[in-house]
């Protein structure tokens, strides 16, 4: 869904073969999403339990665990930039992400050469290569973005690390720039990742089911007082982990102008159910700064809660992808 007005999208978080071929197209052309994301437990789930992977595991039987792992994300991920390629051409909208491999985290040269190779062989220009925020990772999307490669900077939790990818994605944009003053820039999005916040402080009720959105709330302004031309905030984890709250709660909290955000099915399916697709005005800077206050006086280490998120995303991430290896035959 795009909502013109504002440059608000809806990308879906969601990939595996059968719904690539059949629904996924028919939610872009209603106009449902714009957009998609894949990590690697959406993998996990897609080539460990459905059948339609089958025959291409068959045909390539002779590949390691990992180049299988490869080839059918590959193939995915052109199969959904074929199908968002008319969006692409005509918006700043019509991208799908794919995922380095969660090990290279703390391996910078690592993480550069598997991005190049992964935006080499699917070789689509509507791609975002997906890098995870880390000391080791920021200088590997200023490195990619520079080349013209799109970067998706994901894992985000705190400002802190959303100022050191802004500052990656700028220094590497100019250096875009200033090397191919003729080409069209690549674009970025910095994911910023939501429910896991309350998750995280369930026990701690009077911030129960605002911190993730005030947090993300604060990181959107940061990102768009930096204004940097070709880069949005994308609202992540948006999916519900309390059933307390309605399954569309944080798409329509952070309906803001200017950003995108990337969601589970039946959370979007619930968002256009809902009816109302109107923006939504972020909370101020001020009323942020007093829900920061609160947060303190609740005796929360938001530091060691940021830290805490960083290092259970990248091991969701590595366990996932670990298993698909060991499990992929």
């Amino acid at each position: 869904m795009y909502i013109e007005d504002g440059k608000f999208a809806i990308w879906c978080d969601f990939v595996e073969r059968d719904f690539l071929e059949n629904d996924f197209e028919k939610l872009i052309e209603s106009g449902v999403i714009n957009g998609a994301t894949s990590n690697p437990a959406i993998f996990k789930n897609a080539f460990l339990t459905s059948k339609a992977y089958a025959e291409d595991k068959k045909t390539l039987h002779d590949k390691s665990a990992k180049e299988l792992y490869e080839a059918l994300a590959i193939e995915d991920i052109k199969i959904a930039a074929d199908k968002l390629a008319t969006l692409y051409d005509r918006s700043d909208d019509g991208f799908i992400s794919i995922e380095i491999d969660p090990n290279l985290y703390n391996n910078t040269e690592g993480s550069i050469k598997e991005g190049r190779d992964l935006y080499k062989k699917i070789a689509k220009n509507n791609v975002m290569i997906k890098i995870p925020a880390t000391t080791s990772s920021y200088e590997a999307m200023s490195v990619l973005i520079s080349e013209g490669i799109n970067i998706n900077a994901t894992l985000i939790f705190s400002p802190s690390q959303s100022e050191k990818c802004l500052d990656a994605l700028e220094k590497g944009l100019k250096i875009f720039r200033e090397q191919n003053p003729d080409k069209k820039a690549p674009q970025a999005v910095i994911s910023v990742f939501v429910s896991r916040f309350d998750k995280e402080l369930e026990r701690y009720m009077s911030i129960k089911g605002k911190l993730g959105i005030y947090n993300a709330t604060k990181i959107y302004h940061q990102i768009e007082k930096r204004g940097l031309e070709g880069v949005r905030t994308l609202f992540a984890s948006t999916g519900v982990k309390d059933d307390n709250y309605p399954k569309d709660y944080y798409v329509k909290e952070l309906c803001f102008a200017n950003s995108v955000n990337t969601a589970p099915l039946d959370t979007i399916e619930a968002y256009i159910e809902a009816g109302d697709k109107s923006l939504k005005e972020p909370a101020s800077l001020e009323d942020i700064e007093e829900f920061f206050i609160q947060v303190k006086k609740d005796n929360v280490d938001i530091d060691k809660v940021y830290n805490a998120l960083l290092d259970q995303g990248i091991t969701a991430f590595i366990d996932a992808f670990d298993e698909i290896l060991k499990d992929m035959r």
